[in-house]
């Protein structure tokens, strides 16, 4: 039986373990980004697999698609390639969209007369790339990084529940080798949204976690159902199960 002494032994237990359990360091945010310092466009994305890309040219028969659905579209194979059938493979992973639309384009002049500049066009349908927003949200989850994601899009989009520390958000991004740490800072979410306060409001990369806490009478909460859950489910199972019904 659950009593009011084993409540607050609960409760206390609960705020030093959440006390103790954000190693976050407010210097790790100048690793990050800023939007108004940075311009990022599609041109600095970088293929990889799965990636699905389109690939353009008015001035090709192949690649100029239907009205409805114009140019070449494919995945990039595992190998980092995507194939055309009069040029045939073409490494395009670790290159940027231009990149990859300059060499399709060296490749076809020598079977075609290109006019213009920018003959060919190469652009990004799906993305394999995603950060991810976990914890005390509606939305818990994979998102598409595009390259121009805040942490104040991701977590409107993933939208805080009534549970959420919304000023212990932990914005994460992970070591890259084992010898290396994760840089992670406290982001304080409720003073951003009702107060218009953006400098943390920083650029997004590929792998990003944000973690939204439970604040501590929530952790308390679901500590104690966690504790009385399976006992409830134990006695009613047993209850249902007794020879005496």
């Amino acid at each position: 039986m659950i009593t009011d002494k084993s409540c607050l032994v609960i409760f206390i237990f609960a705020a030093i373990m959440l006390s103790g359990c954000f190693s976050s360091r407010p210097e790790d945010i100048q690793a990050f980004q800023f939007p108004n310092e940075t311009e990022v466009t599609m041109e600095e994305y970088i293929l990889q697999p799965p990636d699905t890309v389109t690939v353009i040219s008015t001035q090709i028969p192949l690649l100029r698609g239907a009205e409805t659905s114009p140019g070449f579209t494919q995945v990039i194979k595992p190998d980092g390639t995507i194939s055309l059938e009069e040029i045939g493979h073409i490494p395009v992973a670790g290159k940027t969209p231009r990149q990859v639309a300059e060499i399709i384009s060296q490749k076809l002049s020598a079977l075609y007369k290109l006019a213009g500049n920018y003959p060919v066009d190469v652009q990004v349908v799906n993305q394999s790339k995603f950060y991810y927003v976990i914890g005390q949200v509606e939305r818990p989850g994979a998102y598409t990084y595009t390259g121009r994601d805040s942490v104040l899009q991701a977590v409107a989009r993933a939208v805080p529940t009534n549970l959420a520390w919304k000023e212990k958000i932990q914005v994460i991004r992970p070591a890259k080798a084992p010898s290396e740490r994760s840089l992670v800072f406290n982001l304080n979410f409720k003073k951003m949204a009702e107060h218009g306060r953006m400098e943390q409001n920083v650029l997004l990369e590929n792998g990003d976690v944000i973690y939204v806490p439970p604040t501590i009478l929530a952790s308390v909460g679901l500590t104690i159902q966690e504790i009385v859950g399976p006992i409830f489910a134990g006695g009613s199972a047993y209850r249902v199960l007794s020879p005496s019904n």
